[in-house]
């Protein structure tokens, strides 16, 4: 029997209650496909710099790197938000984490479910049969370029978009290779019109693609891609393209699924992969058993295809979500007016529901 071993970082707010749930659907699916899965708990965010002082301890980085997989639950509070001196914050540890890890690429899956089709503000007509996945490159760019600095007094800023051929390559083979296993359809998204950083995109993706003969490409400015984006969603099937451009399109294509609760992610690359609700961590509902735990599942169902190319179960735990929203069952979140309070669950019984239709 296979056996994944699971690095554990829970989090802060919601992040320790979805990520239980999480665990719970993964033993399940696991005694269904058999696999086991051993956990491994370390911390990271506020709650590390709570017992450390430190956003990632050298030993949440040292598990990160002896396990087959990382779920993490969410990172972040209200207080480091409020105050911009605060020298030392949650978010750091993800991004120390992604870069220790070398994570260079962000998978980000829009799904829609038919019964959720009301949580979005788009028609319903546009949205039903929308099935997105974006491929984000993470780790180059405009947020990572140099010189990024003030001049002149502080009166002139400047910022540096920069791409190596290595980088748009090396996510541009991924985007490729999933588009080969979905509709065999690839958008790729710059802005090669005005940017010389986007020309080299657009020249390393056209050079790429001709190792993928079968995979329909197509190019679209940013600008455009974002029109596009709400005009008709359901004309994508995969999306790749640079940071910043990547960073909005996702967080815009967010609002077409209707809830960040119902959105998964994961930060891979060449080394372990790094799987995530979208969401925030929600530390004003903490404890109260009413936090939504799809995200957080649906990262477990992307780490499986992602990382253990185990695709049977991850279809298996995503075709058990949707039943139990076709059954009328909902978190506090997805609440329509006319919807029977009786199909209410809190976070714990709605995760019992998916695992029964497993």
């Amino acid at each position: 029997m296979t056996n994944y071993k699971i690095g554990i970082l829970a989090g802060d707010g919601i992040g320790p209650e979805v990520v239980d749930a999480a665990c719970l659907v993964l033993n399940a699916i696991g005694e269904k496909f058999n696999f086991s899965v051993s956990y491994q708990h370390s911390y990271i965010g506020h709650s590390a710099i709570e017992k450390t002082g430190n956003p990632l301890p050298d030993e949440a980085l040292e598990m990160c790197n002896k396990v087959d997989a990382i779920l993490l639950g969410a990172v972040g509070m209200p207080m480091y938000d409020n105050n911009p001196s605060a020298k030392v914050r949650p978010e750091q540890g993800l991004l120390k984490l992604r870069k220790e890890l070398g994570l260079f690429a962000n998978i980000r899956p829009i799904t829609i479910f038919d019964e959720l089709l009301f949580t979005s503000s788009l028609k319903p007509e546009i949205l039903k049969g929308a099935d997105i996945l974006f491929y984000r490159e993470l780790t180059g760019g405009i947020y990572f370029g140099t010189p990024r600095e003030r001049q002149n007094s502080g009166t002139v800023a400047i910022d540096t978009m920069k791409y190596e051929k290595y980088e748009v390559e090396r996510i541009t083979k991924m985007a490729f290779e999933a588009a080969m296993r979905r509709n065999k359809k690839l958008t790729s998204v710059d802005k090669a019109n005005v940017l010389e950083s986007s020309r080299l995109w657009r020249e390393t993706v056209n050079e790429v693609s001709k190792d993928y003969p079968e995979v329909e490409l197509s190019h679209l400015f940013i600008d455009n891609a974002a029109m596009q984006l709400i005009l008709n969603p359901r004309q994508f099937d995969v999306i790749v393209t640079g940071n910043m451009f990547g960073d909005i399109l996702t967080d815009e294509a967010s609002q077409i699924a209707g809830s960040l609760g119902l959105l998964p992610s994961a930060s891979v690359g060449s080394k372990v992969g790094l799987f995530e609700p979208v969401h925030g961590s929600a530390p004003d509902i903490a404890g109260e058993n009413i936090a939504n735990p799809s995200a957080a599942i649906m990262s477990v169902a992307l780490m499986l295809e992602t990382s253990f190319n185990n695709k049977l179960a991850s279809d298996s735990i995503k075709n058990a979500i949707a039943k139990v929203f076709k059954l009328g069952f909902r978190t506090a979140d997805l609440v329509e007016a006319e919807t029977d309070k009786n199909h209410i669950l809190g976070t714990k019984e709605f995760t019992q529901k998916i695992i029964e239709q497993l």
